[in-house]
């Protein structure tokens, strides 16, 4: 990593914590390992909410409350960017122009105001450059 600021979508960590993720696991699970020892990598509360909710009600095996709870709480330890209304409407005006969901454009958002280069993502095309914001499918082989 070069010390850039590396933004994490939620389905980068929801792989790396699903154990049943077949390759997209070892992959993403790298890549936190990464994260986790260069410290750059940065989430945000929406992040942190949507991982809370697909890790206790929506993987197929899903996790006990306290085991994500405990995670999260160790995620705190991260940049963790609080989303705001200013990210909301920004949010809004990237969902018009590039036609993301809300939800994924609020991800971007995030990203460009946390300062982060790079997003980590699946959801948005690789190599694409928003907002000063570079995103990376780490599960293509480059």
């Amino acid at each position: 990593m070069n010390g850039d600021k590396v933004f994490v979508d939620t389905n980068i960590i929801v792989y790396a914590y699903d154990n049943d993720a077949g390759e997209k696991h070892s992959v993403a699970l790298n890549v936190m390992k990464d994260l986790w020892r260069s410290g750059l990598g940065v989430i945000s509360t929406q992040v942190l909410q949507e991982f809370f909710v697909t890790m206790t009600r929506k993987i197929p095996g899903p996790l006990d409350i306290s085991v994500v709870r405990e995670t999260i709480k160790r995620f705190s330890r991260w940049d963790v960017f609080p989303v705001d209304v200013d990210t909301i409407i920004g949010a809004t005006e990237l969902q018009e122009r590039y036609k993301y969901s809300f939800w994924d454009s609020l991800i971007m958002a995030s990203a460009s105001v946390a300062g982060a280069k790079t997003l980590l993502s699946e959801d948005f095309g690789d190599g694409q450059k928003i907002k000063g914001v570079t995103i990376r499918n780490p599960f293509i082989d480059r």
